[in-house]
């Protein structure tokens, strides 16, 4: 590790964190070169402990010796920047302090991940990186074994994503479905049963559903807009709806997860 001041904004060492507006990242599924950013260094610290390395650290003066603690025993270089150099490079108010550019790891298999699992989420079509990081961190919470994210699944290594699941990306073990008909059939093969989360005149309520929980399920949650797909509603082997009250049908698809994690806690 070198702690290595750097005062000039177009330095080209900062490239890796150069305009990281979310406008700019939004319509980017997969950062180039393989890398996400890490946001603080709370995610910074979780990120390291699950493995994944960090290709360089950019760090204001006033937070380098928590990050040089990090990554003591790492070959990665940190720049040390002034403030005003770190908002310049990002293009915000880096308020936390460190932000790192992390090798993106490789993505096991769907059956790597639910190996073993007892409960899985699928987060099928979600478009907004806050979401899907509030669902990873229910998912961490409320005591889901796996994540799975469809292909159209905003990307949980999204900075904003990251910061939202206070790191949990890095907790519960993931994957991004490559084909939907594989995917159910893995799930299907090892006994998991699809439960869709959805508006159905044939689905049961969650306490009913809870009453006779399958031994392994995969709950699947729709994007807030449009829900879940026809594709992904065509393979559930339950639908399943949380009771509402109040001319209210719907709750926001992290919190709804949460609720129906809490619920099928084993």
């Amino acid at each position: 590790m070198e702690l290595l001041p750097v005062s000039d904004a177009d330095d080209p060492r900062l490239d890796d964190y150069r305009g990281l507006t979310d406008t700019a990242l939004r319509a980017v599924a997969e950062p180039a070169g393989g890398l996400y950013i890490a946001e603080s260094a709370k995610v910074i610290a979780r990120a390291v402990a699950a493995g994944h390395r960090p290709r360089s650290v950019m760090v204001q003066r006033r937070w380098a010796d928590g990050v040089q603690e990090i990554v003591r025993d790492l070959d990665v270089p940190v720049y040390v920047v002034p403030d005003e150099v770190a908002e310049s490079v990002a293009g915000f108010a880096v308020h936390r302090g460190a932000l790192a550019s992390m090798h993106r790891p490789p993505l096991p298999s769907v059956p790597d991940v639910v190996d073993g699992a007892r409960t899985v989420l699928i987060l099928e079509g979600i478009g907004d990186h806050t979401n899907v990081g509030a669902a990873f961190r229910a998912a961490a919470g409320l005591g889901a074994d796996a994540v799975l994210v469809s292909p159209r699944c905003a990307d949980p290594l999204y900075r904003r994503s990251v910061r939202v699941s206070m790191g949990t990306v890095f907790q519960v073990p993931w994957t991004r479905i490559e084909s939907w008909d594989q995917a159910v059939t893995d799930l299907h093969d090892v006994g998991i049963e699809l439960a869709a989360l959805a508006l159905s005149e044939d689905a049961v309520s969650l306490d009913e559903y809870v009453a006779h929980r399958p031994e392994r399920v995969a709950l699947m949650m729709g994007s807030e807009g449009d829900g879940l797909s026809a594709e992904a509603l065509a393979s559930a082997d339950r639908t399943v709806t949380i009771p509402m009250s109040g001319d209210v049908d719907s709750l926001n698809v992290a919190a709804a997860a949460a609720v129906a994690l809490w619920a099928l806690r084993v």
